[in-house]
C-alpha cells in the first residue's frame, strides 16, 4: 500500500454545543478517488478545509507529505482583484507548471480567458475555479461541490478528466451519478466520526443501512443488559461488597453509553404554503428580447404558462436561463416585447446565487422576517424553532448567524423560507445546489 499523502487522525472541532468533528479520520494516498459523504451540516466542508490547511482543528493530528501540492475548490470561489478569468486561473500555477494546461482546461470548460470575473454566471465562475485548481495537476485535489451550476456535458467531461488524473481526489458532491462514476472509496462522516468503505459510492447506501441497523441492534442489546444489571443489583443475592461496587461502576458506564448515544439524523419534513388560487393565466410573454451590449441573450421568445403547469428551463451555462426567468416573473424588463402576469399571483423564488440572505441575520430572524418568534404555515401558527426542526436544524441554531452555516445548511434554510411563504407560483433557480440526497428526494416528492 502506498504511503499516505494526507492523513487526518482523531480530528476534533466544536463550534459550541455538540462537537462537529469528534475523532474524525481521513487518509488519501496517490491515485485514491474518495467520495466524502454525509448529511448537510455534518462537517464535510469543514473537514475538507482542515485537509487543505485553511482551518486548524482543536484536537487530533494533521499530516501532509511535505513535497505534496494541494489544491482546494471552495463552494464560493473568490475572484476579487483579478482583471480576467485567465489571470485568475494562471494565478493557481506554480513556477514549474505548464501554462498550456490552463489554456487547455479553459477551452474544454467553455471559457476564453478574456471574461471579466464580475460578469460571470454561477456556472462560469464554477468552471473558472475548476480550471484554476486542476491546472497544476496537484498531488492532492480537494473538491467541494464541483458540479454545482454545471451543465450535463461539462459534468461528463469533468468525470472523464478526473478519472484520468493521477491526483489523489477527495470530493464532496450531492450528484449521485457523478460520485458513482468518479469514486473508488467512500468516507462517511456521521455524528462527528468517519467510517471508510473501500468501494465507490454506488455501494454506499446499502452499506450505510447495514451499519445503522447493526448500531440499532447494539443499542437495543445494551438497553436490555442495563435492565438485567439493575434487576441483579436490586434483587440478586448479596455478594461481596467489592464485587457489588464493581458491577455498580459497570452499570454507570453502560448508562452513560446508552444516554450519550447520538442516534442517526432524521429526515426533513416539507410542506409548501399555498396562497389563494391564481387566475388561469399565470404568465404570457410575446416576442420578448434582451441584449447586453452586442450579446443577444433572448430573441423573439413567446410562451403562455397556465395554472398547474410544471415548466423546466434548460440550456448550457451562460445561455441566459436566469435572465429569461427574471423577465418572465417581472423582475427584469425586456428590451422589447411584452410580459403579462396573471391575477392574484403570489411568487416565491429560490435564487441561484442565494443573494437574498443577510449573513448577519440569525436563522430565526431570517425565517420570520424579524417579526417575533412565530410564523404562519398554511394558516396555522408555528413557533420558529418547531418549524426549523422540520428542516433538520437544532433548537440552539435559532440564534446562530446565517454566516456560520455550511453551504448545505444555507440551501436548506432558503428552502424553508421559500416554502413558508404563501405562494401559487414557485420559481426555483438551481434548487438542487448543496442539498443532501435525502432532502432532494423530499423536495422532488413535494
Amino acid at each position: 500500500m502506498a504511503p499516505p499523502l494526507l492523513n487526518l487522525d482523531g480530528i476534533k472541532l466544536t463550534f459550541g454545543g455538540t462537537p462537529l468533528l469528534d475523532g474524525a479520520e481521513l487518509t488519501a494516498s496517490a491515485g485514491d478517488k474518495i467520495a466524502l459523504v454525509g448529511r448537510n451540516g455534518s462537517g464535510k466542508s469543514t473537514l475538507l478545509k482542515i485537509a487543505a490547511g485553511l482551518i486548524e482543528p482543536q484536537g487530533g493530528e494533521v499530516f501532509r507529505q511535505p513535497s505534496a501540492t494541494v489544491r482546494y475548490l471552495p463552494q464560493m470561489p473568490d475572484m476579487d482583484g483579478f482583471a480576467s478569468v485567465r489571470a485568475y486561473v494562471e494565478a493557481g500555477l506554480g513556477p514549474a507548471d505548464d501554462p498550456y494546461r490552463a489554456t487547455y482546461l479553459m477551452e474544454h470548460l467553455g471559457l476564453s480567458g478574456d471574461e471579466w470575473p464580475n460578469d460571470l454566471s454561477g456556472g462560469e465562475a464554477r468552471r473558472a475555479a475548476l480550471a484554476r485548481v486542476m491546472a497544476p495537476e496537484p498531488d492532492i485535489l480537494l473538491l467541494d461541490e464541483p458540479t454545482n451550476h454545471l451543465d450535463l456535458s461539462v459534468i461528463e467531461w469533468l468525470e472523464e478528466e478526473l478519472a484520468r488524473a493521477s491526483s489523489a481526489l477527495i470530493v464532496i458532491s450531492h450528484d449521485r451519478r457523478f460520485l458513482e462514476r468518479v469514486s473508488r472509496a467512500t468516507v462517511w462522516l456521521d455524528r462527528g466520526q468517519t467510517r471508510r468503505l473501500d468501494k465507490g459510492f454506488g455501494h454506499f447506501e446499502e452499506w450505510r443501512d447495514t451499519v445503522l441497523e447493526e448500531e440499532e441492534r447494539e443499542q437495543h442489546k445494551l438497553g436490555r443488559q442495563i435492565v438485567r444489571e439493575e434487576h441483579w443489583l436490586r434483587y440478586g443475592v448479596t455478594a461481596r461488597r467489592k464485587r457489588n461496587m464493581r458491577r455498580l461502576g459497570e452499570l454507570q458506564t453502560m448508562r452513560q453509553r446508552f444516554r450519550g448515544h447520538r442516534g442517526a439524523e432524521g429526515a426533513a419534513t416539507m410542506v409548501a404554503s399555498d396562497a389563494a388560487e391564481s387566475g388561469k393565466l399565470v404568465i404570457e410573454a410575446k416576442n420578448i428580447e434582451k441584449s447586453f451590449g452586442d450579446l443577444t441573450v433572448v430573441k423573439g421568445f413567446s410562451t403562455r404558462i397556465q395554472r398547474g403547469d410544471r415548466v423546466g428551463l434548460v440550456g448550457p451555462n451562460g445561455a441566459g436561463k436566469t435572465t429569461l426567468l427574471k423577465m418572465l416573473t417581472g423582475e427584469l424588463k425586456p428590451d422589447s416585447g411584452t410580459v403579462r402576469l396573471g391575477t392574484n399571483l403570489e411568487i416565491a423564488t429560490l435564487d441561484q446565487k442565494r443573494e437574498a440572505v443577510d449573513p448577519q441575520e440569525t436563522l430565526a430572524q431570517y425565517l420570520t422576517d424579524g417579526r417575533g418568534e412565530n410564523l404562519v404555515i398554511n394558516g396555522e401558527q408555528r413557533h420558529v424553532v418547531s418549524y426549523m426542526k422540520d428542516f433538520l436544524f437544532k433548537p440552539e441554531q435559532a440564534r446562530t448567524p446565517v454566516r456560520e452555516l455550511s453551504g448545505g445548511e444555507r440551501a436548506r434554510l432558503l428552502l424553508a423560507r421559500v416554502l413558508a411563504r404563501p405562494a401559487n407560483l414557485l420559481v426555483l433557480d438551481e434548487p438542487t445546489n448543496d442539498l443532501d440526497m435525502e432532502t432532494l428526494e423530499l423536495l422532488q416528492e413535494l
